[in-house]
């Protein structure tokens, strides 16, 4: 059996939307997968069993599939839907310059997009969502990031580096732009590291291409501090960054592409919800989420607006508290 998958969707995204690998080939045992993604997507499949093929857009073939499954609804996504000759189609495809559903399963997703009201309501996980497209049981599949040889000699090159000895707490400082008020406050990110390093927590701190400037702010005033860490390079490769991901006891985020590759790494992680939906967010049991106390003031009409009160609103002692607890509860088990 031949299955197309169309993910191109931010990065974050496509690495919480590979649970389906697995699931489709418990479904469909001798099946091959082709997988549609963007470029920049298509490092994390690297070492994965589950995808036969995976293709980087612009994406052209006569091949016929057996099945398509389109996770996206923008046009690009939908265009390729609507070309690639398939006997069965799941997800989306465009009509009249609207997104519209191949089958019923997709609908609900759909309408959560567009209806506020069923945002608000909706307490079925991302993954849930994506597997009602699919049509297929979800029983909170999990797919890791695979890393090899040489992604695990990177993060040790940067252990010596860094000459790290001890438990390493991972910030991630960033989340896409387009939700201002996703991201912790730098203040607050300062005060829980001054906290951390006193317990003798070593910090990891995470930036990608849009938190540079960031980045060296936070790092020039932890200096000031006398406070020193150790920093990924924001230009890194998705899996150099997981390889580093990896070697944290615990992981602190926004919901963001960190959360989403720390929990496919199985690491346990707090992520903070300052605006997006926590209900969205499968954790697998090794997520603890900390909510700040307006969100529902912001989401989802106000998601798109930045608040200082808001990105305060969890404090670094909350955050401390579950750190302590995290690595206390892996420490017994």
């Amino acid at each position: 059996m031949k299955i197309c998958i169309i993910k191109l969707g931010a990065l974050g995204d496509v690495v919480r939307t590979l649970s389906i690998l697995p699931a489709l080939k418990e479904a469909f045992p001798k099946s091959e997968i082709t997988w549609i993604t963007k470029p920049s997507s298509v490092g994390v499949f690297e070492n994965n069993p589950f995808a036969s093929k995976v293709c980087a857009i612009p994406f052209k073939s006569s091949e016929e599939f057996d099945a398509l499954y389109n996770f996206d609804i923008d046009e690009q996504a939908t265009t390729l839907a609507s070309d690639i000759n398939a006997k069965k189609k799941y997800g989306f495809y465009a009509e009249g310059g609207y997104p519209a559903a191949f089958n019923t399963g997709a609908e609900y997703y759909l309408n959560t997009l567009f209806d506020d009201e069923i945002k608000k309501t909706n307490t079925k996980s991302y993954q849930e969502m994506m597997f009602d497209i699919a049509e297929l049981e979800y029983k909170k599949q999990h797919c890791p990031i695979f890393l090899n040889s040489k992604d695990k000699e990177y993060a040790q090159a940067f252990i010596k580096k860094n000459n790290i000895k001890g438990a390493i707490v991972g910030i991630h400082m960033g989340a896409s732009p387009r939700w201002p008020s996703k991201v912790w406050h730098p203040d607050c990110v300062i005060e829980f590291i001054k906290k951390a390093k006193e317990k003798n927590y070593e910090i990891l701190l995470f930036a990608g291409p849009d938190e540079i400037e960031d980045q060296k702010a936070l790092i020039a005033k932890l200096h000031e501090n006398k406070l020193s860490i150790a920093s990924n390079n924001p230009h890194n490769t998705i899996k150099q960054f997981a390889s580093l991901v990896d070697l944290c006891s615990v992981v602190i985020c926004s919901d963001s592409l960190a959360l989403h590759v720390s929990l496919a790494l199985k690491k346990p992680t707090i992520g903070l919800f300052f605006c997006t939906p926590p209900n969205e967010v499968e954790g697998y049991g090794l997520l603890t989420k900390l909510v700040a106390p307006r969100l529902y003031e912001f989401f989802p009409e106000k998601m798109d607006q930045y608040d200082e009160k808001l990105v305060k609103s969890i404090t670094s002692e909350e955050v401390l508290l579950a750190v302590e607890s995290t690595v206390e509860t892996n420490k017994n088990t």
